[in-house]
């Protein structure tokens, strides 16, 4: 099988033809001819809580295979199903549900944004079930997830931060930083301890300040972080979202969607968390303050921003996809248009919309 157009690679563009050899890409091949559409990597999106009336916040196998399904229709092959703050015992049902559907390959693993969190940056997150990092909880986790737990959002100024941290990075889950109101200092002990994601950096943090830089220099200026960015027009002005993919790099930027089951629906109530939640011409905000409460985004309208925004096709493909796929250790299988990997694509036409997704060299839409 081929596939024609203008082929993203990790060294550019191709206009030429991509053959598929059964699940694995094979060769980029130049053509005088290609089609008039664009061929990139399937995206990778690390970051989300639902979409399509569908949510991974309740643990719910039969939610989460309908989340991921109508992602996947967007674009997204690869994901990490993203939980709020919960109680331990939803964490725990959560990982064991999920199992199946990662071994299955609907999901590439599990990550809990909290409960270990700053109250002060809490966001959207529920303040009830805040709570210090706590080892056994961890511990039992990963014992549980057996390679399911991909990625744990924690702020490093709570007591123990640190050492959960350590332990995370000592097990293979990645360790990010995140709804943190820490010090500059306090992040880069976080980051010395091994946290290597800046889960949507500059929400949910201490902004930055010429004295006290805090945590957004911090982990923008480390070279072993990845920076997610929610590239909505919401969560970042556009110029926010340059500086910061031009700051870190396409290789240290990537985007997510953090987006919940509104998104892809209507407007109305919803819930995230066990906090009601107003969406209003797609924005969503907490019914309590007004807090944004996720995003209604889906990954190709974060490409389609990225591009308006002015960064590169090059830059925003390897931002949608390669960036995130090393961040969570699985770059080796997919996040690229490069021989040998996971045949995983998306085709969009020149305006920018999805055409078909091809997941495992078949083709979903």
């Amino acid at each position: 099988m081929t596939v024609s157009g203008r082929i993203v690679t990790p060294g550019g563009v191709v206009e030429g033809t991509l053959s598929i050899d059964g699940d694995r890409i094979g060769a980029v091949a130049p053509t005088a001819s290609a089609a008039d559409r664009w061929i990139l990597p399937g995206f990778v999106d690390i970051h989300t809580h639902g979409g399509g009336g569908h949510t991974f916040t309740t643990g719910d196998a039969a939610s989460a295979r309908g989340a991921a399904a109508f992602h996947l229709r967007h674009g997204t092959t690869t994901l990490l199903a993203s939980l709020v703050s919960s109680p331990f015992a939803l964490m725990r049902d959560a990982v064991l549900a999920y199992a199946p559907l990662v071994a299955e390959g609907v999901l590439a693993g599990v990550h809990f944004e909290g409960p270990y969190l700053s109250h002060a940056r809490c966001g959207a997150q529920n303040p009830e079930f805040l709570r210090d990092p706590s080892l056994d909880e961890l511990t039992e986790l990963i014992k549980l997830a057996d390679g399911t737990l991909r990625m744990v959002t924690i702020a490093p100024e709570r007591p123990g931060a640190l050492d959960a941290i350590r332990l995370l990075a000592e097990h293979g889950v990645v360790a990010a930083v995140g709804h943190t109101d820490g010090s500059y200092a306090e992040v880069n002990a976080a980051i010395e301890a091994g946290a290597t994601v800046a889960t949507h950096l500059f929400n949910g943090m201490r902004p930055v300040h010429h004295r006290e830089p805090g945590p957004i220099v911090a982990l923008l200026d480390a070279p072993s972080v990845m920076c997610e960015l929610v590239a909505d027009g919401v969560h970042l002005h556009d110029g926010t979202l340059l500086f910061a993919a031009h700051a870190a790099g396409p290789a240290r930027a990537a985007l997510i969607t953090d987006a919940m089951d509104a998104a892809g629906m209507a407007d109305g109530e919803y819930d995230l968390g066990g906090q009601a939640v107003i969406v209003a011409d797609r924005v969503a905000r907490l019914a309590r303050d007004g807090s944004i409460a996720g995003s209604t985004l889906t990954m190709d309208a974060a490409v389609r921003q990225a591009l308006g925004a002015g960064l590169s096709m090059t830059d925003v493909a390897a931002m949608a996809a390669t960036t995130p796929a090393r961040a969570v250790g699985l770059g080796d299988q997919v996040g690229a248009l490069r021989p040998g990997l996971r045949a995983d694509l998306v085709e969009l036409d020149s305006e920018l919309r999805v055409v078909r997704v091809m997941k495992s060299g078949e083709w979903i839409r």
